[in-house]
């Protein structure tokens, strides 16, 4: 991409509008920044709007708390004389809880039904069940009066743990049919369209979904038809205000809004304040799809899932983030004392080159690296857009950019939570403003912390590629983001060191 540096306004009138635009979109699949820079983020801003505790564990800890029930009463049932049963319990237990956790069997459904997940109960509790009888074979001998004597009785633990498993579950599901009729749940409707308006009457018709509709959010709805109970409450601008009015815990989004865009920004926003998305896309094919599932009397529905930031593995991420910088630093202390020392050879005083960049939520911060030559001006600096055949750049210069070590700085960053190991790359405020304009999706590339390497970098995006591209596979990574995809890119920059492009 080219650019044309007479046409924008010079890097302190792009910081100056960093600080003036407010955060249109939120972080992760379901909330995306806007196309302008952001600013920093507020406690009142994310995580403000949170159903009530006892709203998202009660049914996951009352559904674990059967299968748990049905495992003690079949071993019971089934302990030769001598046997501890407790001991039978404990070999099914650590295995059939964890795949039951993995397999989605104690999350909230907005359609509850044994029957639905009796396949996947009977098929991990067949995997318990091996689990148990490997771990049968490995303990005899090393402790005394262990509850299982082999696979014939553990097939029979297995026969009567299923029935009394579907039993639990089938009570559970009817105690919280009750509790949704007696204290349904506000939802806010996304799209005012005919979808939006069949859904709301399905939801007023069957309160055993436990969820009372308060509202259509649409910036340009459909004519309502006459008597119509629900109101449009506005458009996305009212969204956070309707959130916190009707202490909104869910909502639904459905076609039929005038600004799909404007519909999806909203969408992400509610996902950032806490609230639980669903999509009913009206597609009934949409129901075929893999993992889909769920639906709402008859309508396919998808659950969304969190944003990145707000998965359990984010604390992971973070933790090897701080390990994994604070190591590097120390184990490669020598090379970066020779990098220094060859720097301040042959470009002088100043061996790092500081340089403000745009992280998470459109923050500036100052990044780090080895100086490769010295810029006429802080113009040039902030403007310039690509050095790499510069012929100002000496031998070091040159040497530390094809080898990439001129990036090593950045584990500093990394330290200090300034940018992450894996992300996207971090861009000069110029540049985002820039490309932000031209590419509507770029922006997106700020719902998570930038990284020293990422998924559009190993797909050879570095340097003078496609900005378009690279924006793409930035936010693919984010949106499919897990501990594995990280430790994927980690691998592959390794094996791109040893090929360096110099870009």
């Amino acid at each position: 991409m080219s650019i044309d540096h007479e046409s924008v306004s010079r890097p302190a009138s792009v910081l100056e509008a960093s600080g003036r635009h407010g955060n249109r979109h939120g972080a992760g699949l379901l909330d995306r920044p806007s196309t302008r820079a952001l600013p920093p983020r507020t406690s009142t801003a994310v995580g403000r709007h949170r159903g009530r505790l006892h709203s998202r564990v009660a049914l996951p800890l009352a559904l674990a708390g059967a299968d748990t029930l049905a495992v003690a009463l079949a071993a019971a049932a089934t302990a030769p004389a001598t046997a501890r049963p407790t001991v039978t319990a404990l070999l099914l237990l650590p295995a059939l809880l964890p795949l039951n956790l993995a397999g989605g069997l104690y999350r909230s459904r907005l359609s509850l039904s044994v029957l639905d997940e009796f396949p996947a109960l009977a098929a991990r509790a067949a995997v318990a069940t091996a689990f148990a009888v490997t771990a049968d074979a490995c303990l005899t001998g090393h402790w005394n009066d262990h509850g299982a004597t082999g696979p014939l009785r553990l097939l029979a633990l297995l026969l009567l743990m299923l029935p009394l498993a579907a039993l639990g579950r089938a009570y559970v599901h009817h105690r919280t049919r009750r509790a949704r009729r007696r204290r349904p749940s506000p939802v806010l409707i996304l799209g005012a369209g005919e979808l939006g308006q069949r859904i709301a009457d399905v939801l007023a018709a069957r309160p055993e979904y436990g969820l009372r509709p308060v509202g259509y959010l649409d910036a340009d709805p459909l004519l309502l038809p006459p008597g119509s109970p629900l109101p449009v409450l506005g458009g996305r601008e009212v969204l956070g205000r309707v959130l916190r009015r009707y202490r909104v815990h869910h909502v639904l989004a459905t076609g039929g809004s005038a600004d799909d865009a404007d519909t999806l920004a909203a969408l992400r926003q509610a996902a950032r304040l806490g609230c639980q998305v669903w999509l009913l896309p009206g597609l009934r094919e949409f129901d075929s799809v893999q993992g889909a599932g769920d639906h709402l009397w008859g309508f396919p529905c998808l659950r969304l899932g969190a944003p990145a930031m707000r998965r359990h593995g984010w604390v992971v991420k973070r933790g090897f983030d701080i390990a994994a910088a604070g190591l590097g630093l120390l184990l490669l202390s020598p090379v970066l004392a020779a990098c220094a020392l060859a720097v301040r050879w042959e470009t002088g005083p100043g061996v790092l080159f500081r340089q403000q960049r745009t992280g998470l939520d459109g923050r500036v911060f100052t990044l780090l690296k080895f100086r490769t030559l010295r810029p006429s001006n802080e113009r040039e600096s902030a403007t310039r857009w690509n050095i790499a055949q510069d012929h100002r750049m000496g031998v070091v210069g040159k040497f530390l950019r094809k080898a990439s070590l001129d990036e090593l700085p950045q584990l500093w960053n990394v330290l200090r939570g300034d940018m992450s190991l894996v992300g996207p790359r971090p861009e000069r405020p110029y540049f985002v403003l820039r490309f932000g304009q031209a590419y509507p999706e770029y922006a997106d590339r700020h719902r998570v912390p930038v990284g020293l390497t990422g998924l559009a970098q190993v797909n050879g995006l570095r340097g003078d590629t496609s900005i378009e591209d690279r924006a793409r596979f930035d936010n693919r990574y984010i949106e499919g983001w897990t501990l594995w995809q990280d430790a994927k890119i980690l691998l592959r920059t390794a094996a791109l060191v040893v090929r360096p492009d110099g870009s």
